[in-house]
């Protein structure tokens, strides 16, 4: 990723400003599967540019505290996920569905009525803003098809197999068209691999490999237990992840510092690149640079 040893990155998101967002709007709800367009404290044909100006206070605090590959901050999102999923062809998005989410509670998500397909882009307009305001190798984020497909109600495929398969196609295709704007490290979100473990061993390798197939250059995948401001008491192992050594991406994201994960887990991974999470997102409290080398 970086000629240094152990280069730096965040997984994605970055504090979007209060005077983008309403906090508590956003904070009192689970994180949102559908459109969650009422959080924009500001008008929708000013939107854009406010979006960008947040944007470039993300990548500026990033290039001055050192960071070496930089993430446009998902400032542009109500969650990692609800962008991308709700942009494809095939989702009622006027009519959502209700589905537990990870802590059981019923949450409006998206409805599959008819293929899943993407017609247009979703993203490149972020990885062009942040290749334009940065000479640092940048990193763009998208769910993955697992997640996508465990975060939808499907009323029309009636195979999770073909569901998966659909989503996957639709990520290969928005990464083909992000690394050609210049995103130089492509990472996709799969924390429900980790929620879902047991249909991620029938289906999690496959939707890894059929959204890279063809791919190249650096590519990872992301896990972890959830939003820490929602999971507060984290699962000290994962139940989902020496398996991703048969997969085709180069490297394993995984958090760490939450949950004191025991890094030993990271022996069962030996051809893959990790990406350890060393700051904890579950208290307010700065880690000294002594805690984080520990």
């Amino acid at each position: 990723m970086t000629e240094k040893l152990i280069p730096t990155t965040l997984v994605g998101s970055y504090p979007q400003p209060a005077w983008l967002v309403d906090k508590d709007k956003m904070l009192g709800s689970a994180p949102p599967r559908v459109r969650m367009k009422d959080v924009w404290k500001v008008s929708a044909d000013e939107l854009d540019e406010a979006q960008d100006d947040a944007t470039l206070t993300a990548i500026h605090d990033q290039e001055r505290a050192g960071i070496d590959i930089l993430s446009d901050g998902e400032i542009r999102r109500e969650s990692y996920f609800n962008r991308f999923a709700n942009a494809l062809d095939g989702i009622d998005i006027d009519n959502p569905a209700m589905v537990p989410n990870r802590r059981g509670v019923a949450v409006p998500v998206p409805r599959v009525v008819s293929e899943i397909k993407r017609t247009t882009p979703v993203q490149v307009r972020d990885v062009e803003f942040l290749r334009a305001h940065t000479d640092r190798p940048i990193k763009i984020t998208i769910p993955g098809a697992f997640t996508m497909a465990k975060l939808a109600k499907d009323e029309h495929y009636g195979d999770t197999a073909a569901l998966i398969s659909a989503y996957a196609k639709a990520v290969n295709e928005e990464i083909r068209d992000l690394k050609a704007a210049g995103a130089d490290v492509i990472q996709i979100d799969e924390p429900y691999m980790q929620a879902n473990s047991e249909e991620a061993e029938k289906f999690g390798v496959s939707a890894i490999n059929q959204a890279l197939d063809g791919i190249e250059g650096e590519t990872v995948v992301h896990l972890c237990f959830g939003y820490a401001y929602v999971v507060k008491d984290k699962p000290v192992g994962y139940s989902f992840l020496p398996q991703l050594d048969a997969c085709s991406a180069g490297a394993i994201s995984i958090e760490a510092a939450q949950p004191n994960l025991d890094p030993a887990i990271l022996d069962k991974l030996p051809s893959k690149k990790i990406l350890f999470g060393v700051l904890s997102l579950g208290t307010e409290e700065v880690e000294t640079a002594e805690v984080v080398a520990d």
